[in-house]
């Protein structure tokens, strides 16, 4: 199994398995590999090191010595100590998206016209997402009908396994 740092032409970082370089590059080549944040197929490898414990064999090798004047050593993962602030970014944006098809109903092509009868009071209101052109976005907040556009990667459209 290969696993590959992989980041899109947007600056998306992201992790993606293979069973081999060749089934990497056959998937690319049939645009089967996209960001699961913007869905954008312009993927690329990004440079990475295979993980080495070195440090943890030597040790292991090491006969065991208990000091008291050597104190232990101990780690904490923080989000200056390693995680990029772009990484967390994605990461809060793609739990948000989770939230709102949680909460929300699908009325797929028919958002204008639900949210118009939930506007004017001809059905009750709900919370529901939807597909609309950026025209019809326009319209709808100039009615003062309250909108937001919110991209939805394939990868959360359907069920996750």
């Amino acid at each position: 199994m290969k696993v590959l740092n992989l980041q899109c032409q947007h600056q998306h970082v992201f992790e993606g398995w293979f069973a081999s370089e060749d089934d990497y590059q056959s998937q690319r080549s049939r645009d089967l590999v996209e960001c699961p944040v913007c869905g954008d197929i312009t993927v690329h490898k990004m440079l990475s090191a295979p993980r080495l414990n070195l440090l943890t064999s030597r040790l292991d090798a090491a006969p065991s010595q208990a000091s008291e004047d050597k104190p232990e050593m101990s780690a904490v993962a923080t989000p200056e100590a390693g995680v990029p602030a772009s990484l967390e970014s994605q990461a809060a944006w793609l739990h948000m998206v989770q939230h709102v098809i949680a909460n929300t109903e699908d009325v797929g092509q028919d958002f204008a016209e639900e949210a118009r009868k939930m506007h004017y009071g001809e059905t009750e209101e709900r919370n529901i997402r939807g597909q609309v052109s950026r025209e019809e976005t326009l319209s709808l907040l100039e009615e003062g009908i309250r909108v937001m556009p919110l991209p939805v990667p394939a990868a959360l459209k359907g069920s996750v396994h």
